[in-house]
């Protein structure tokens, strides 16, 4: 699997001003992908509307939209805001969209930034911790696509190197 960028990654602040989607010509700045029962009603909502109040195209879940739709979503955007959370790796669908986000960072330069919350790097990098057993759950998945997934969380977990 090819590496992935990622734009100050883990970083605490960014001193980054919003550029224009039309001049990236990307149909979005940003796609949030996050475990929305965990994260929804507190940190993720509060990112979103931050993002919005900077007048930044954020694609977001609020968006009513099939699977295909929102993979089409995150070849259009610049930047995937992945905000994973211990229950993150409990939704076969995040898997699936963090799997299509690490693919598409070389297919068509989308930057991942990745935001640990309440989550060690090294758990997701690993799939140790929390995410130990996750893939005990998704036991009918085949393993192709376990391997995609594993793969996917490995990349994202090295991005943030202390």
């Amino acid at each position: 699997m090819a590496s992935i960028t990622s734009e100050r990654a883990c970083s605490s602040s960014s001193s980054s001003s919003s550029s224009s989607s039309s001049t990236s010509g990307r149909k979005y700045e940003v796609y949030l992908s996050f475990q929305g029962e965990q994260t929804q009603d507190g940190f993720t909502n509060h990112l979103y509307e931050a993002l919005r109040q900077k007048s930044i195209h954020v694609f977001g879940d609020d968006e009513k939209l099939r699977r295909g739709e929102l993979m089409k979503a995150i070849e259009e955007s610049q930047y995937a805001i992945v905000v994973l959370s211990r229950n993150y790796v409990d939704s076969k669908w995040c898997l699936d969209e963090l799997a299509k986000i690490v693919d598409n960072t070389q297919k068509t330069g989308l930057t991942v930034l990745p935001v640990f919350y309440h989550v060690d790097p090294s758990h997701v990098q690993n799939q140790t911790g929390p995410f130990a057993k996750v893939f005990d759950k998704h036991a009918r998945v085949d393993e192709e696509k376990i391997q995609k997934w594993r793969a996917a969380l490995r990349e994202v977990g090295n991005l943030c190197n202390y």
